[in-house]
């Protein structure tokens, strides 16, 4: 995965009716349809595809990401309870293939949240009456947020400073650029030491497999 220190990108807004949506579920955030590949590329186009297309097809101007000043963005606010739905792990790739990095919700789903951090997404949570700020200065003239997972820090174009918590042991990851399993393949050499060391003591084990 990149390694992430420090995002200076665009902010999305994600809304309904002028408040941040919640409840945005996996099939909102990639539908069932798309779900055929095991490639993490070329998922962008099936991103928010019911919310950003149109019923005969053609993109909806009034979607976020299809506003010209959002195409690019690299951080998505949202509502409480983003990422709720089915467990699919298509949904934060999508995300990746879209550009996103960064989620800035009240609250994640459970299963969307450990899955983001294994695709290289921070998922931030704040208070829900910052993220209504965040959404309303995401939508004015300038959308430019800066995320520091070193400081764990969000900070808004208009120079607000909010803090966020994350787990250590994740934090480190994201910053080495390590999912789960490039993680353990750090401690290989003690892990070698350790095998060598139970077929020594261990042999009948061995001629067991």
């Amino acid at each position: 995965m990149t390694p992430f220190t420090r995002l200076d990108g665009t902010a999305a807004p994600l809304m309904d009716k002028g408040k941040p949506m919640s409840n945005v579920d996996t099939d909102m955030i990639i539908p069932k349809q798309f779900l055929k590949t095991t490639e993490r590329t070329g998922l962008a186009k099936g991103l928010f595809y019911e919310l950003k297309t149109r019923p005969d097809g053609s993109e909806d101007p009034n979607f976020v990401l299809n506003r010209p000043q959002y195409a690019k963005a690299s951080i998505l606010i949202a509502g409480e309870n983003f990422g709720c739905g089915s467990s699919r792990e298509h949904a934060p790739w999508a995300l990746a293939d879209q550009g996103i990095t960064c989620i800035i919700a009240p609250s994640f789903a459970d299963i969307f949240h450990n899955n983001c951090y294994k695709n290289g997404i921070l998922p931030v949570r704040l208070p829900a009456e910052v993220c209504e700020k965040l959404v309303a200065e995401a939508g004015g003239p300038n959308h430019v947020f800066s995320v520091d997972l070193q400081a764990q820090t969000v900070t808004t174009p208009s120079g607000e400073v909010h803090r966020f918590d994350i787990d250590p042991g994740r934090k480190s990851n994201l910053i080495a650029g390590l999912d789960e399993i490039g993680a353990s393949l750090t401690a290989a050499s003690e892990i070698d030491r350790f095998e060598d060391q139970r077929r020594l003591s261990t042999p009948w084990l061995e001629r067991a497999r």
